[in-house]
């Protein structure tokens, strides 16, 4: 049997006019190609388990919505349909404003089928190593650079961070959609940086 998870169906609500159609319809597809599928809410968006491991997602934005498979790099149906490159928040099929933007329900369905079938046969992604960037690539944040000169716990531990480090709390305060909550992220990413927290760290496994 599915398990559906009431937090699912209030994001839906709480997504603009455009996309509640879009994700309704994801959801539907996944539960008919994978009917034992686990819903569930991570980092602030709907996942879909099966087996005990994460399957796909899917997010709303302000103005697109994205899908995404955990195990999209080795999936054959997909090949030529999703990028698996570095799509910066849209997901494997891009920005999806309308239904149009989606692959017909029959090669979806096919995709979630495999990706059904990868976690049936406990077969997971290869993790990449990370590629190395040059910390001066990174172009910080105004706001965050002088929020910081006036914390020098909060500066130490930022400067001597490593650049996925940098890079996560710089896009989280650039993807603020107002002032109101760009200020606030701020004061929030000051306060976890300084005690050496990464910008998801309510998500670290602990260290033993």
């Amino acid at each position: 049997m599915a398990k559906t998870d009431t937090r699912i169906d209030a994001y839906i609500d709480k997504a603009a006019a455009f996309a509640r159609p879009i994700l309704d319809h994801l959801r539907s597809l996944v539960h008919v190609a994978c009917p034992e599928v686990e819903e569930t809410m991570k980092w602030s968006f709907p996942h879909f388990d099966y087996k005990g491991n994460m399957m796909c997602s899917m997010a709303s934005f302000k103005q697109h919505c994205s899908f995404g498979f955990w195990n999209a790099a080795i999936m054959k149906s997909a090949e030529g349909i999703i990028e698996t490159g570095d799509r910066s928040g849209m997901g494997h099929l891009g920005k999806i404003t309308t239904m149009k933007d989606l692959p017909s329900d029959k090669t979806m369905i096919k995709m979630i089928k495999e990706a059904c079938k990868l976690n049936d046969a406990g077969i997971k992604t290869p993790r990449m190593k990370p590629l190395k960037t040059d910390k001066k690539d990174l172009v910080i944040v105004p706001e965050l650079i002088k929020a910081l000169s006036k914390n020098k716990t909060a500066k130490k531990y930022f400067d001597t961070g490593s650049y996925s480090f940098q890079k996560e709390y710089n896009q989280w305060i650039e993807e603020a959609k107002s002032e109101a909550t760009r200020d606030s992220r701020i004061v929030t990413a000051i306060e976890w940086i300084a005690e050496g927290k990464g910008r998801n760290w309510k998500y670290e496994r602990p260290k033993k």
